[in-house]
């Protein structure tokens, strides 16, 4: 059965990528399709989760899978939140939105600092499914004084871990990517779709999405 990854965000693909391969799915990047992003209007990651995975579903008469993600300052009053990537404004790229949250949070020190990435993965069987299997995670870190690493996109760069593992030294972007799957909150939230989706279809090979 093949079923739309409803996202065009490169990086956001390789790592769904990586990370669904035990599904028993034939995965493809709905950029493969001719599918455009949605207009996320909801106000919660739940909702425009939806919103993105019945797009693509509608868009290609397939079943789809969505998530929905982003960074929660509570000192922020819960920014960028939905609104992550496009903090800095329509249009804006990754060091634009990292940009203005250390602005906003120039002179916040110790637990104003406080943030955690959140992701939502939503597989709907078809454009109308009344009950989509939904799945979520929650990363816990700080926001960093200024950018660290190379790796990762969007926050990771000045998402602070404040873990006993890694003492508090790396941020997301610094972290190998099998390390930064198995404990981010897109890792979390797959794995927990993973098991409901094993629940619903049984287990076979998949075969790997193309994220070009």
């Amino acid at each position: 059965m093949r079923v739309v990854l409803a996202s065009n965000n490169r990086g956001k693909l390789r790592e769904l990528a990586a990370m669904l391969e035990a599904l028993p799915l034939e995965l493809v990047a709905q950029a493969e399709l001719g599918v455009g992003e949605a207009e996320e209007t909801g106000t919660t990651f739940v909702e425009n989760a939806i919103i993105k995975a019945r797009h693509a579903a509608r868009s290609c008469g397939l079943p789809a899978i969505a998530d929905d993600s982003g960074l929660v300052v509570p000192a922020l009053a819960g920014a960028p939140g939905v609104r992550s990537a496009r903090y800095a404004g329509a249009g804006a790229d990754d060091a634009a939105n990292r940009e203005r949250l250390l602005h906003a949070m120039r002179g916040s020190h110790g637990a104003d600092r406080a943030c955690h990435f959140v992701c939502v993965m939503v597989y709907l069987r078809h454009a109308d499914d009344p009950l989509p299997l939904i799945a979520s995670g929650t990363w816990h870190g700080h926001v960093l004084a200024a950018p660290r690493g190379d790796g990762g996109f969007g926050y990771d760069p000045v998402f602070g871990l404040d873990d006993a593992s890694s003492g508090g030294a790396r941020s997301a972007a610094e972290l190998p990517p099998v390390e930064k799957n198995r404990r981010s909150h897109r890792g979390q939230a797959v794995r927990a779709l993973l098991a409901a989706l094993e629940a619903e279809l049984g287990r076979a090979p998949a075969k790997r999405v193309s994220a070009d």
